[in-house]
């Protein structure tokens, strides 16, 4: 068995691990982008966290992994069996590869079994697969523009609809989605930066202790990776309790109203078009209350919120580079 590098052992690059986090905690965020330069463990992180994550319930004979305990978010055949059985599994992790075809991503129809049988049999894709999962996408940047666009939609819908020569097949997508790419390859368009609801950007640490750090844990897990894992397993199994436990408190928490007024004057002050990123600061807010615990966010947790959700919606000049300084740009306003 291939061990995962453990999640809790990953040292410095706080946002990321806080953004990742939080998707997880509440799949309706939109997602998280996560820029940076080769080498800052972005990937390696994304893998970390799939692997903690507890197990969750599934109709066992579903092939979308549907939620027993959720009828409404159930695909079409669920909604009509008379009875289910449940078991449960990991969360999956899909990754999606640069060169995958529109029909691996959404899956196909079977036209001539449409045509002769009159019945739609769907192949599924790998968002079928992803559901209730993580959909990982490394140098998203690089993937054709519409696949993106298919992407996001499936995202923000929490369903994938196929469409082949008048035949129409839906089921649920509810997903993860997690993209990964080096700005040094090239940009993603600014209409689907701003789909992405959280975006970070990770370097190299530049503490020297940090640095040292990360080459000694990298060698003893290489060394040994049973023994490693092994050693971690206690904090692993309390951060995937304690996201478990955000991820029920959710529902519980309360918005005030200076909090999302809070979140609408700076969204104003920084210039950041349309509304997406006042929803998705608040959205942040409540979550990151969830994972603190909270009965509702403050001002400070909209302003981490923010640090989060705004940074590749900030209003820039033509050729300028995107602003991770939100508390900068703040100070200015």
């Amino acid at each position: 068995m291939i061990q995962s590098y453990p999640f809790t052992a990953l040292v410095g690059q706080e946002n990321m691990k806080l953004a990742l986090i939080l998707a997880v905690i509440n799949p309706g965020l939109g997602g998280v982008l996560i820029r940076g330069e080769k080498g800052t463990a972005k990937s390696t992180a994304v893998r970390a966290l799939a692997a903690l994550l507890p197990e969750q319930k599934i109709v066992a004979e579903c092939q979308f992994g549907c939620d027993p305990d959720n009828r409404d978010f159930w695909c079409d055949v669920c909604k009509c069996r008379e009875s289910i059985t449940v078991k449960s599994r990991k969360r999956h992790l899909v990754e999606l590869p640069i060169g995958a075809t529109e029909d691996r991503l959404l899956g196909s129809i079977n036209l001539e079994e449409a045509i002769t049988k009159g019945e739609s049999k769907f192949e599924p894709g790998l968002l079928a697969e992803a559901n209730r999962g993580l959909l990982y996408v490394d140098e998203v940047n690089l993937l054709d523009d519409h696949l993106v666009d298919s992407l996001l939609d499936a995202a923000a819908m929490g369903r994938n609809i196929v469409e082949r020569e008048g035949v129409s097949v839906s089921h649920p997508a509810r997903f993860t989605l997690i993209g990964t790419m080096n700005p040094e390859e090239g940009e993603l368009r600014p209409q689907l930066l701003d789909r992405f609801g959280l975006c970070v950007e990770v370097r190299g640490l530049e503490d020297p202790g940090q640095r040292r750090e990360v080459v000694k844990r990298r060698l003893a897990f290489e060394s040994s990776p049973e023994d490693f894992v092994r050693e971690y397993k206690p904090e692993e199994e309390a951060l995937g309790r304690r996201i478990e436990e955000a991820g029920r408190r959710l529902a519980t928490v309360a918005l005030a109203d200076e909090a999302l007024n809070y979140a609408v004057r700076i969204c104003l002050s920084l210039g950041v078009d349309g509304h997406r990123g006042d929803l998705t600061v608040i959205k942040t807010a409540l979550t990151l209350a969830a994972w603190k615990g909270k009965s509702g966010p403050d001002e400070d947790d909209v302003i981490e919120a923010a640090e989060l959700a705004l940074p590749h919606r900030m209003r820039r000049k033509p050729f300028q580079d995107v602003d991770f300084d939100v508390k900068g740009r703040l100070a200015e306003c």
